[in-house]
């Protein structure tokens, strides 16, 4: 019998359709069938034995069976999240990424520092949301999207901040250091380690139990929400936020050009007519909406959210720490301890750069109140009046209470992570 090309055509059509359809049939029964293991729930019944055998033969598409923990640090520029970074790049086991959001936003919203548009924002957020994605799996190579110029052979010298991270700049990602080498400086680290392995970065992940990043790249908790309910991912937010007066202050000492009007109001007492008050107004809502997101308790974040001050954390590291590894279900080791001693008493002129992590924490946390004129402490309670009294920062009336270190201006109180 002859078949015309139209017949020949509907029956290709038609094959692919069935065979589509038996995929996403069998993928999204898999997906759901398979419980993720309870050791205190152990039956030797026919029917879970039948379903764990279901199981072991379906693609490996589910649930993150090893358990790592994947764990987030939400924060904005200047409120202390290299700091806190620190706190997991210092644990053995722990393998930590400093940024790498950095590349997203470069590649996509290029020659913007921090876009205001909600355009640009929600395409930064679906492709940085991929990319954590990828990165807690330890798929490193899906960087590589996003660095220019293109990695040759998965090596690349572009990799925002590497030196930063302490498991890229030792073996055996890092092949040529001695013992002497053991406390590498970050500047040091690509001169001694040449261009980064890829491949061999991302074996490093693998061999580690648990995987941290940093960003100042995602705006609230609520972005992040596709994240905490992947069963294939552990991931644990910790939210670190300041005292927004103090985050100004920061801003401005170290950003210079791109907070010059800040810098002109200080020095003169004239509120320039383009200052742009939403480099200020940006942070207080965020945090706002974020915060108000995490303290409101919803059913996703149970277990998975814990927010911190970086007050609390200045005045008592040690303690603080210890709160927020208790949170995260992972033993603080050693290194962790050692670090806090020796990088929490230093005086801020020892800190090589602007985002150097070696000073007098607690002396750090109060200094913007000499660094900013009052009429700009005025300025920012006003616009930040519902986030400061939310996070139990205190206002000031007047200069004399500004300038008053006896005075506290950080109510106390026990954020306790929802678990």
């Amino acid at each position: 019998m002859q078949c015309s090309w139209k017949a020949v055509l509907l029956l290709a059509l038609a094959s692919i359709a069935i065979q589509y359809t038996a995929i996403r049939t069998f993928t999204a029964k898999s997906f759901h069938s398979c419980p993720v293991p309870n050791p205190m729930n152990c039956s030797l019944s026919q029917e879970n034995e039948s379903a764990d055998r279901l199981c072991d033969e379906s693609p490996t598409f589910a649930y993150n069976l090893s358990r790592k923990t994947h764990i987030l640090i939400l924060a904005t520029t200047r409120s202390g999240s290299s700091f806190v970074g620190q706190l997991f790049n210092q644990h053995f086991d722990v393998f930590y990424l400093f940024e790498p959001l950095y590349h997203v936003q470069y590649t996509l919203i290029p020659k913007l520092t921090q876009s205001k548009s909600t355009t640009d924002r929600r395409v930064m957020l679906g492709a940085s949301r991929d990319l954590l994605r990828s990165l807690y799996d330890c798929d490193l190579y899906f960087l590589e999207n996003y660095i220019k110029p293109q990695p040759v052979n998965h090596t690349t010298d572009r990799l925002f901040r590497r030196g930063a991270s302490k498991a890229l700049c030792s073996p055996p990602v890092c092949e040529s250091l001695g013992p002497i080498d053991i406390h590498l400086e970050e500047g040091d680290c690509v001169k001694k380690c040449g261009t980064l392995n890829l491949t061999l970065a991302t074996e490093s992940c693998k061999e580690h139990g648990h995987v941290a990043i940093k960003t100042v790249r995602v705006p609230e908790v609520s972005d992040l929400r596709a994240l905490v309910e992947d069963p294939r991912l552990n991931l644990k937010v910790i939210q670190l936020v300041r005292d927004p007066r103090g985050i100004l202050a920061s801003r401005s000492e170290t950003f210079r050009d791109t907070y010059r009007l800040w810098r002109i109001w200080d020095g003169t007492g004239r509120k320039p007519y383009n200052l742009d008050v939403t480099q200020l107004t940006m942070v207080c809502e965020d945090f706002l909406n974020s915060v108000s997101t995490g303290l409101n308790r919803p059913p996703w974040l149970k277990g998975k959210y814990m927010l911190v001050r970086y007050e609390d954390l200045a005045r008592n590291p040690m303690k603080k720490t210890e709160e927020i590894y208790g949170f995260l279900g992972i033993p603080m080791d050693s290194n962790v301890e050692r670090w806090i001693q020796n990088n929490t008493r230093g005086d801020r002129s020892s800190a090589k750069h602007k985002y150097g992590t070696v000073r007098n924490s607690a002396a750090t946390a109060e200094k913007w109140r000499f660094r900013l004129s009052y009429e700009i402490v005025e300025f920012t309670q006003n616009a930040c009046q519902q986030v400061l009294a939310q996070l139990g920062y205190k206002m000031v009336g007047s200069e004399e209470e500004l300038k008053n270190l006896s005075i506290s201006l950080v109510e106390e109180r026990d954020f306790l992570p929802f678990s």
